[in-house]
């Protein structure tokens, strides 16, 4: 049985033998865990009286604290500051201060919350909220101008923030045009309760007619009254309804802008444009020029300027590239995804000194654009041979390190949450060295994730014996050779999919190694005549990997045998990756570019990069990315 296994099964046995007895290591940190899970009151607070002095003791302390914060009693005020001075500077510390401020504004204390705020080092977008209500509620008005300051950041803020966003509207700190622009970007991003929100803070907002406008967007503008557009509000949902209808039938919403837009102004019709424009880029349709060229010089979205270059990057107009690149935003124009394909659309203009000149200041970057710029200037990718050196007192101090310890310790008994919040807390402030130490410590217990994020966290340009491990590697290359796979491939994708945890579990249910789905599961374990498979063998680790390997194998030759659609295809489903492929040859880097899933197209960004390094590394060669993307083939129906 693996470990974690018998972590879960000794963890349930302790719920039975609490009774009377008393419980100390161990034992009492995991039956403490359970009765903080099953709210069990009565066995937490015996369980903390039991003087013990474990390594994580101070989390029975914290967990009774939490359950009595969520009592319906006063806050235990003198017992939670004694928590916090006992355990100042710790993770735990942090989080209970989070959770008794959340109490406090549960309580409408704000003076309360404005008192303990100010020891709290880390604030999410809830605590921030709450912080300016709490600012509000104290007769502070200056805290509706910082939050018209930052209106545009705060498009999908916490609910917390409902009441300033509210009262920012009402003092006029936020224009009517300002408060419609949040409007129309909420239903752009289908976040139908928060747009409802903001149409409420506005007097001629029509929540019914919202959701109308939401549900059946074609007949709500075939049932528009001739003299609709003399109102802000109904022509601002009439918008609503367009580019709603947008998402659901392109040619559709098209068609009726064509009949409205008499009755539109000219800011009107570039705004819908500017979203058909976008739907139009998604689906790789050839219309998305002509109409973002309708949109015009409109204010768009980040995501909308991104596609404004892609789009004209698929049909490889090189001068409209580099002009969309030249309407980013100062800050967009930095990244370097940019950079690089501004360098590419000068080259393609027969600028070469100034694409040159571009290219070398990506170039020897270990990430996607710093290996393609490195292969336009001849200089294939390489990596240094040798090993991370730490001293044996550096490493000392990473073990030694109390932070790093309980986390190790949580790892140990499967309580995998509370270890990485441990661990990320402890790295805070550190140094290159201490993270790197840590990361040598993270790898001695076999705690691959972290060993490679905090490896990544001290040294992204470097630490590649650290960064890219090869374990398992025992049970990975037998399955490699009988699949005739690359091994760089495998173990690129293998660690963008789970960073080798074996109990890694997607939101969505991907389980293992190789964050196999269930219905995959099933479907290759049938092609590849596995006998007995059940679901709960997708947590074993060999037959996760041989079933992720044969899943690899199957989709590469129904893909061309190109690594670059198969690895789409195992993000995103092989349907989807042959649909991106264009009506000609495409160059491997433009079709990745223009994935229309955002977490696909970073996806197989990462696993080429990663199969760029992992090949450097383990076959000793110069690589090529740029050789490795290829050129993609046409689709069959476009032969």
């Amino acid at each position: 049985m693996h470990k974690a296994s018998w972590g879960m099964l000794f963890a349930a046995c302790l719920v039975f033998a609490t009774g009377a007895f008393g419980q100390q290591g161990e034992a009492r940190i995991l039956a403490a865990r359970e009765a903080i899970r099953t709210g069990d009151r009565n066995t937490l607070e015996r369980l903390a009286q039991q003087p013990d002095t474990h390594l994580l003791d101070p989390y029975v302390r914290y967990w009774l604290l939490l359950n009595k914060l969520a009592r319906p009693d006063a806050p235990p005020a003198t017992e939670l500051a004694d928590f916090l001075m006992q355990e100042a500077g710790s993770v735990l510390a942090e989080r209970l201060r989070a959770d008794w401020l959340r109490r406090l504004a549960k309580d409408s204390d704000w003076a309360g919350f404005l008192r303990l705020y100010p020891d709290l080092q880390s604030p999410d977008r809830e605590m921030r909220c709450h912080h300016w209500t709490a600012r509000l509620m104290n007769g502070d008005r200056g805290v509706l101008a910082d939050v018209a300051a930052q209106w545009h950041d705060l498009t999908d803020a916490h609910s917390a923030c409902d009441t300033v966003l509210r009262a920012a509207i009402s003092s006029g700190d936020v224009s009517a045009d300002d408060a419609w622009w949040r409007f129309r970007r909420q239903v752009e991003n289908r976040n139908t309760g928060n747009a409802r929100s903001t149409l409420a803070w506005l007097d001629d907002g029509d929540s019914g007619a919202l959701e109308q406008a939401m549900k059946s967007p074609a007949q709500y503008l075939d049932r528009l009254p001739g003299n609709f557009a003399t109102n802000r509000a109904s022509r601002e949902l009439a918008l609503a309804a367009l580019v709603r209808l947008v998402r659901e039938d392109m040619p559709a919403a098209h068609v009726r802008l064509i009949r409205l837009q008499d009755r539109l102004g000219a800011d009107d019709r570039a705004y819908v444009y500017s979203a058909l424009a976008l739907r139009a880029s998604w689906a790789q349709d050839r219309m998305a020029r002509d109409w973002f060229g309708a949109a015009g010089d409109i204010p768009m979205t980040a995501e909308q300027r991104a596609w404004r270059v892609r789009s004209a990057l698929r049909d490889n107009d090189w001068k409209a590239v580099l002009g969309a690149i030249e309407r980013l935003n100062a800050d967009e124009q930095q990244e370097s995804e940019w950079i690089y394909w501004r360098a590419r659309s000068l080259a393609g203009l027969n600028r070469r000194a100034e694409a040159e000149a571009l290219y070398a200041r990506l170039a020897g970057e270990p990430h996607f654009y710093g290996m393609l710029a490195g292969d336009e200037l001849g200089r294939p990718f390489v990596v240094s041979p040798h090993a991370t050196a730490l001293s044996a007192e550096q490493l000392r101090l990473a073990e030694d390190d109390p932070g790093l310890r309980r986390a190790i310790a949580l790892f140990q008994l499967d309580m995998r949450t509370e270890a990485v919040r441990e661990w990320n807390w402890s790295l805070r402030g550190q140094d290159e060295v201490f993270r790197l130490a840590a990361s040598r410590l993270a790898l001695k217990y076999d705690i691959f994730d972290r060993a490679i994020n905090t490896a990544e966290l001290a040294n992204p340009k470097g630490a590649f014996d650290l960064r890219f491990l090869t374990p398992y590697r025992d049970l990975i290359e037998p399955q490699v050779r009988s699949q005739g796979l690359d091994m760089n491939w495998v173990y690129g994708l293998m660690r963008q999919e789970s960073r080798f945890v074996v109990p890694a579990r997607s939101s969505s249910g991907a389980q293992g190694l190789m964050q196999v789905m269930p219905a995959t599961g099933k479907w290759v374990a049938g092609k590849i005549g596995m006998s007995g498979y059940h679901q709960g063998l997708l947590s074993e680790p060999n037959t996760n990997v041989q079933l992720g390997t044969s899943y690899m194998r199957l989709i590469l030759e129904d893909l061309d045998n190109h690594p670059v659609l198969a690895s789409a295809g195992y993000n995103a489903g092989p349907g989807r990756a042959k649909r991106w492929r264009d009506a000609r040859p495409l160059e491997g880097a433009i079709y990745v570019e223009t994935i229309p899933f955002d977490e696909t197209r970073d996806y197989v960004k990462k696993v080429m990069a990663n199969t760029v390094i992992y090949a450097a590394m383990l076959d000793g060669q110069p690589q090529s990315l740029k050789a490795r993307l290829g050129t993609i083939a046409p689709r069959p129906d476009a032969q």
